[in-house]
């Protein structure tokens, strides 16, 4: 009996699954400047300057993490939870209704979207917040995927595991991956996992710009000259 035959898989399924993973804060967000103000706001309440390596320092931390460090550092008596409850009332109205995207940040999402390039985001902006301000901007839902340092099992971006876990739930191999980053930190994670990384100039990052662009495969100070391939 003749077997048989099996057709041979489309271009179409053939074709490596191309994906952008983004980070928020300081990325597709203009917003680190809402988070410099809380510093300054927070800390002079309680008598203190903000220290100039603080905002580095605590860049790349999850939210407990900034706490905790916050709280050793200056010496205070909040708790962990008060401190983040305070810092997350004085961030909800600004991410509600003041932050605004990086120059051509929603044009460039459509134009991905429109050429079947999976999104996603990577991010250590707590839900609340990075809810309210995609809400705010008209980008939530953007994406395909939203990935947390929570989600990758607390590890911060200093380890790739956060863009690993974004690329697996866009389907996607990291190599067939772009990520798009404000820290030195997160570029290098993202990079060490085999991604192609473009690198966004923010303000809080201004003093590692020189080893940004060492290490990046490209640079940006918006969205309207971003790659279209990779």
């Amino acid at each position: 009996m003749e077997q048989p035959t099996q057709s041979a898989p489309s271009a179409e399924a053939a074709r490596p699954r191309k994906a952008a993973i983004f980070d928020l804060d300081g990325t597709l967000l203009d917003s680190m400047g809402v988070w410099n103000q809380i510093d300054i706001d927070c800390l002079g309440r309680r008598g203190i300057a903000v220290p100039e390596d603080y905002t580095a320092t605590v860049a790349s931390m999850q939210f407990r993490q900034i706490a905790e460090y916050t709280i050793d550092r200056f010496g205070l008596t909040d708790t962990p939870e008060a401190l983040m409850a305070e810092w997350d009332e004085m961030a909800y109205e600004a991410y509600a209704t003041k932050v605004q995207a990086k120059p051509g940040a929603v044009e460039y999402l459509r134009e991905l979207a429109a050429d079947g390039v999976r999104l996603g985001v990577a991010t250590t902006l707590l839900p609340r917040l990075r809810e309210a301000a995609l809400r705010h901007l008209g980008m939530d839902d953007s994406f395909d995927t939203i990935v947390s340092v929570d989600d990758a099992g607390g590890v911060g971006k200093d380890h790739p595991d956060i863009y690993m876990l974004a690329a697996a739930r866009l389907g996607a191999e990291p190599a067939d991956c772009i990520v798009f980053e404000d820290l030195l930190t997160g570029i290098r994670s993202a990079k060490s996992a085999g991604m192609t990384v473009w690198a966004m100039y923010d303000d809080s990052s201004a003093a590692d710009w020189s080893e940004i662009g060492r290490i990046a495969d490209g640079t940006l100070h918006d969205f309207h000259t971003a790659p279209r391939t990779w």
